[in-house]
This record gives structure tokens, C-alpha cells and sequence, in this order.
């Protein structure tokens, strides 16, 4: 039989000639199935090769960078829990030195001392050069234009600065609006203010017959639509370049009828809460509460603080209730309710620790007065914005515990070794001259830390006055 020219088409019944004709027919296609094979390999082993995989996938980034207003990370991750270190600078109008805010979101509540990975505490400020340079700028070109009232104004009382030294435990609104009105931040040309006050006090209104604490925000409504229909600088803005400043806890319902103006206008306030939703924190600021005190601190190198830590005040909230439950009747914890029968300093004097425990409000006047007495304070209140926190590095100088840590206060404090403790008590001594109120302002302290704050937060961008 003759042979054909296409012999995988020529089927023979004999079997070597079938087994041949399988074999032929199964190297046939293993051919294209090997180029295929490789091509493949090549082409994984290319891509391998030209890319840089993350050899650590299981990493956390912790640097991120703003760029075009978004904040892009350095590892193109999801996240869910982060320790991130802020620094932002916007350069204003005028093109002058930037607006600066550093800030750090700890990944813990508490702070290292005592916690056993202890990170040395670092200066008090979170960038000491920064700020003072921003603070020459702040003293040299900050302007304030404060809406005039008369001594015939019916609530003159509410709107003018006192005639007397402030005193009592809500001074510090007091002492700010007589420091700036006397200050040279004072301007009375409105087109060269960065801010605009509203001078209205807090406290002078709960006072106020007339008004009391159920009339302020009824008054603050009133007077903010005064001030937008007679001036013009409210409504350029919707209130974002005007500022006003309360320490009484009543304070913080003052904008429960201006909802809108809640959101815009900048809140200097003691009550300086994270739970409160009307305060919005790096848009508003802290106001220390401080006690006015007219003499010099006390000779600090001669007090020997034999006492572990120290409380004593009213029991108006259930954290300082669970203080005194579990450490009432401790000998190196001393939590007392209500007055003591001993001096007060002399208490804070012979306490390594003072205890800062939150009562209607975050905010008390322990934090100024542990200060003062160059006792370390510990802060015991939760989502309490601290005063001047864009500036001053707390962790160096205090310690800041949850409420749900008071059982385990004791073992905390005792966290703290000599050398940690001197540092600290160190640094509260570097920092008390801005935890202090004078008659006429002094450099660095308490006013210019305030003003400071403010312009922290002053517009990037001034919008020019329609004349």
C-alpha cells in the first residue's frame, strides 16, 4: 500500500504502526505546549524582577505627608490604628511667616512614664524654635479689632472689661479681656484685623438678672445678629475671623441658639471638651483656668514632698467619687472630700503628685495650681483638649491618665523613677510663667500663650473689607 503524504491522517490496524502514529501525535502538540510553558515563566520572572514588593507587608506606616490638601501615606495600605506625627504650615495672605500647628495622636491614652517602655520626655515645647520665631511674628504684625460699646450700653456691665482686679475661680475671662483691651494688639482699623472679639462675658450675663443662665443663648443670638447687620465684617466670613473667650462651664450652651456661628466662630473656652459637640478641636481653644495670685512662687528647692500623690475638692462627679472609693484611706495617696482643715498649699507643697480629677467639667483650677506650687500634675479627666496644647509637649511635664486607671494610680505613679520624676518637676518649673495672669502683660505669660492660640487659627487668607 502506498504511503500517505499525511500520515497522521493514515490509521493502520497493525499495532506498531498505530503506537507510532500515537507517539508522533502526542509530540506534535507538546512543541507548542512547552513554548507556551516558558513564555509564561519569562514573563512572571520579568515582572519579579522589575518590581519592588513591600518585604514587610504586615508593617504600619507612620509617616504620612500633606500634599494637594490630602493626606498621602507613604505605603499605599489600609489602616486601622496608627501613631501619627502632624506637622502643618499655611502661609498667609500677605505671604508672611506660616501658620504652624504640631500636633501628636498618641496610640495610648497614657503616657510612657510608668507604662515600662519609658521614651525619654523630650523639651517642653513641641518645637521651641518654631514657636519663637512665630511668636516674634505673632507680637509684631496680630491685630484685634474689638466691637466698641459704651459705658450707656444697658449691658455695659457684660461687654465693657471690669474696673476691678479679676478674681475668683473664672478670672481668666476676666484677665484676657483686660489684657487685650489694653494691649497693643488693640487695633481700630477693621481692615487690618486678623480676628474680630466678641466681648461679651459669660459670666458678667449669668449674673445678669435680666439674663441669667437660661437667657445666654437667647443674648448671644440677639447680639450676633446686631453685629452681622451693623457691621459688615461678620458676613464675609460667616464668623470664622471672630473669637470670644468663657471659663464658666456655662459657657459651653452659650451657642445653643447660633448653631451656625457654632461652626464657624473660634471658642476660647475653659471647658475644653473632645465629648462636647459643639467644641471642635484646632478650630477652638483652650483657656486655662487659673486662680489670680499676686505672690511670687514659693521657695520651691526647700520643700521636701514626702506624700505620694494629693486630691481634695467637692465630690460633684462619679470619677471623683471612685477616687476617694478606692484611695480614701490610703497613706501615700491622700483623696479627700470636701475642705481641708489644713492649708491648702501646704498640701500641694509636700505632694509629689497632684491630682487633677474632672468634676462638672474637664477643666478645674488644680492643673494651674500644681503648677504653681511646682507639684507635678496628673490629669485625670477624659477627652480634655489641654490648655495651649498646639505649644507645650504635656507629656514632659505632667502625667495624663484615663478615669479607668484611678485602681491602678498608685501602681502608676510608683512607674516613676527618681530620675523620670526630676525631670518632670523640672519642666513644671520651665513652664509655670505661662500658667500666669498679670496685671500688665508679660511676655509669655498666660495672655500672649492665649493670644498665641489665637493666631494659631487666624484665616490663611484675609478677604478685603468692601468699603
Amino acid at each position: 500500500m502506498p504511503q500517505s503524504p499525511f500520515p497522521w491522517r493514515s490509521f493502520s490496524s497493525s499495532s506498531s504502526s498505530s503506537s507510532s502514529s500515537a507517539n508522533w501525535f502526542r509530540g506534535f502538540f507538546f512543541i507548542p505546549t512547552c513554548l507556551a510553558l516558558n513564555t509564561f515563566l519569562f514573563i512572571l520572572f520579568y515582572i519579579s524582577s522589575t518590581s519592588t514588593p513591600n518585604p514587610f507587608p504586615s508593617q504600619i506606616p507612620t509617616h504620612f505627608s500633606y500634599s494637594s490638601s490630602r493626606l498621602v501615606s507613604s505605603r499605599n495600605l489600609s489602616i486601622t490604628t496608627l501613631r501619627v506625627s502632624q506637622k502643618v504650615s499655611l502661609r498667609n495672605g500677605n505671604g508672611g511667616p506660616p501658620l504652624s500647628l504640631h500636633q501628636t495622636q498618641p496610640s495610648s491614652p497614657l503616657p510612657s512614664f510608668g507604662r515600662g517602655n519609658h521614651e525619654q520626655a523630650e523639651g517642653v515645647f513641641h518645637d521651641e524654635e518654631l514657636f519663637l520665631e512665630d511668636y516674634k511674628e505673632m507680637n509684631k504684625s496680630f491685630k484685634i479689632y474689638v466691637y466698641p460699646h459704651k459705658r450707656s450700653d444697658p449691658f455695659a456691665r457684660s461687654l465693657l472689661p471690669e474696673d476691678f482686679e479679676p478674681n475668683g475661680n473664672y478670672a481668666s475671662e476676666s484677665y484676657f479681656k483686660k489684657s487685650l483691651i489694653k494691649s497693643h494688639f488693640i487695633t481700630n482699623n477693621p481692615k487690618e484685623a486678623d480676628f474680630f472679639f466678641l466681648p461679651f462675658s459669660i459670666t458678667g450675663l449669668r449674673n445678669d438678672r435680666r439674663v441669667s443662665v437660661s437667657g445666654i443663648p437667647n443674648f448671644i443670638r440677639d447680639y450676633i445678629f446686631d453685629v452681622s447687620h451693623k457691621y459688615p465684617y461678620w458676613n464675609r466670613t460667616g464668623g470664622a475671623d471672630h473669637f470670644y473667650v468663657a471659663c464658666h462651664s456655662v459657657g459651653r450652651s452659650a451657642m445653643d441658639k447660633s448653631s451656625e456661628a457654632k461652626s464657624s466662630i473660634v471658642q476660647v473656652v475653659c471647658s475644653s471638651s473632645y465629648f462636647l459637640t459643639g467644641y471642635i478641636s484646632h478650630k477652638d481653644a483652650a483657656l486655662p483656668q487659673i486662680w489670680p495670685r499676686k505672690e511670687d512662687p514659693p521657695n520651691l528647692v526647700s520643700s521636701k514632698r514626702t506624700r505620694l500623690a494629693f486630691f481634695a475638692g467637692a465630690m460633684n462627679s462619679p470619677t471623683r467619687q471612685e477616687l476617694v472609693r478606692v484611695w480614701g484611706k490610703d497613706s501615700e495617696i491622700f483623696a479627700h472630700s470636701g475642705r481641708l482643715k489644713t492649708p491648702y498649699a501646704d498640701e500641694l507643697l509636700k505632694s509629689k503628685f497632684c491630682l487633677h480629677v474632672k468634676g462638672f467639667e474637664v477643666n478645674t483650677a488644680r492643673v494651674g495650681d500644681s503648677i504653681f506650687y511646682g507639684c507635678v500634675p496628673v490629669i485625670i479627666a477624659n477627652y480634655y483638649d489641654l490648655p495651649f496644647g498646639d505649644i507645650l509637649n504635656w507629656k514632659s511635664f505632667s502625667v495624663v491618665v484615663t478615669t479607668s486607671d484611678i485602681p491602678r494610680l498608685k501602681e502608676i505613679l510608683k512607674g516613676i523613677n527618681d530620675e523620670e520624676y526630676a525631670i518632670l518637676q523640672s519642666n513644671v518649673l520651665k513652664v509655670r510663667r505661662h500658667f500666669k495672669w498679670h496685671s500688665s502683660p508679660v511676655d509669655y505669660d498666660t495672655f500672649h500663650m492665649v493670644m498665641y492660640q489665637l493666631w494659631l487659627r487666624r484665616t490663611s487668607v484675609r478677604l478685603p473689607l468692601m468699603d
